[in-house]
């Protein structure tokens, strides 16, 4: 059973696949891509989580992997994310909060949402990797065993 379709830009880079021109114009026209014109937080969310959402947007766009329909998700991240750390600080402040289960099954369930929202958008070192573009190899012309044979002018 064949892999997850990848882009174009993709399969380049490997060099593993040797497609026509007409096959790579087919699949470039044939690519999804969504723009990254208004990543912006909602209006309902507080200053402090708007901050923080606007702090990482701004690493995302740098790195290109954010676009409009991307919003939502990283509002969700932000919001867990703020209400995970403050939850912890109460339990450092008040360390009696452990003995209290619920407490600990919220604070459980955040961390697991933050989680899952940060490997979804590349904010974990692990799901980063995954989406690094590897680069072209080039053979250096020495290496070439057939160099030899090509007629320099």
């Amino acid at each position: 059973m064949p892999g997850a379709r990848q882009p174009i830009a993709l399969l380049e880079a490997k060099g593993r696949k040797n497609l026509t021109k007409t096959e790579k114009a087919q699949r470039r026209a044939t690519e999804v891509t969504a723009p990254s014109d208004k990543v912006r937080p909602s209006s309902h969310l507080p200053k402090d989580i708007k901050r923080e959402f606007n702090k990482i947007a701004k690493e995302l766009k740098a790195i290109g992997i954010i676009t409009n329909l991307d919003v939502n998700a990283l509002e969700r991240y932000v919001i867990a994310q703020t209400l995970y750390s403050e939850l912890s600080i109460r339990l450092l402040e008040d360390p009696l909060l452990i003995l209290d289960k619920t407490v600990l099954a919220h604070q459980d369930k955040l961390f697991k949402q933050c989680r899952a929202a940060a490997m979804d958008l590349g904010l974990t070192i692990s799901s980063r990797c995954k989406l690094v573009m590897p680069q072209p190899k080039e053979v250096p012309k020495e290496a070439n065993p057939f160099a030899q044979f090509v007629s320099r002018k």
